[in-house]
């Protein structure tokens, strides 16, 4: 597989979401949400699409969701982030 990591895989029916799981222990440099730019979300991308050409499964849709974790735990999912 390409160089790279996927945080997250989840499926359910025809959906097939590729998930960025962002920790931050604080808000001085901003979300985890914002941390996922665009070089990181073409990284996920690739990656998600080498899976998806690896998987047997076959799936209808694909969505690329963010999940962002603060310092108290608290948690943010982005669904369709990008």
């Amino acid at each position: 597989m390409q160089a790279g990591e996927l945080d997250l895989v989840c499926a359910i029916g025809s959906v097939v979401a590729f998930v960025e799981v962002k920790t931050r222990s604080s808000s001085r440099f901003g979300s985890g949400a914002e941390a996922v730019g665009r070089n990181k979300q073409q990284r996920i991308r690739r990656l998600g699409r080498a899976w998806l050409q690896a998987s047997p499964e076959t799936f209808r849709y694909v969505r690329f969701d963010v999940v962002d974790v603060d310092a108290r735990g608290n948690v943010v999912v982005y669904e369709a982030a990008f």
